[in-house]
């Protein structure tokens, strides 16, 4: 008598654990998904940074310079085109922001550049900058879904700092 009262907890201990081990399980998932996202998006601003800074001529102070337009759509859907759907959907070749920078030689700090003759605008005879960094305007706002938990959206901000010349 005593072993089926056993069985009888053992089945209703489980039915207890068993939705709380599927929640736990579902919000490793998102936090999974959110990482993952997280890490694309760096790759897409590092796709994007290095493309630019490995390009002959481009006018790194002109936003509306081709090359610049065909990297961030490179980024964005993997083809200079755009003829593919966003890897991360939202996203736009707008999200996109670039920022050339070089070291200051007598301070070692690494600051924007200025698009001018004395900065870093070849159009004008600058110097080229000594890095490229790429950053989302806006960041990258993810959701998480978990049932039954209201959850406001996470904002990722990743950056991305490349060598000019792409080495």
């Amino acid at each position: 008598m005593r072993r089926r009262t056993r069985r009888g907890s053992v089945i209703v201990e489980a039915a207890m654990m068993i939705p709380l081990l599927l929640y736990f399980f579902l919000g490793l998932v998102e936090f999974a998904r959110v990482g993952y996202t997280y890490f694309t998006a760096q790759k897409m601003l590092y796709t994007f940074a290095r493309f630019v800074g490995t390009q002959q001529g481009v006018n790194l102070c002109d936003a509306s310079e081709i090359t610049i337009l065909q990297a961030k759509n490179l980024a964005l859907t993997g083809t200079t085109d755009s003829s593919l759907e966003p890897i991360i959907p939202g996203l736009t070749p707008d999200s996109i922001q670039l920022r050339v920078e070089r070291v200051d030689p007598a301070s070692g700090e690494v600051a924007e550049c200025a698009c001018s003759a004395e900065g870093c605008d070849a159009s004008q005879g600058g110097r080229p900058p000594d890095f490229i960094t790429a950053r989302f305007t806006d960041g990258v706002s993810v959701q998480l879904r978990i049932p039954l938990i209201p959850t406001d959206p996470i904002q990722l901000r990743p950056q991305v700092r490349v060598p000019y010349g792409g080495t």
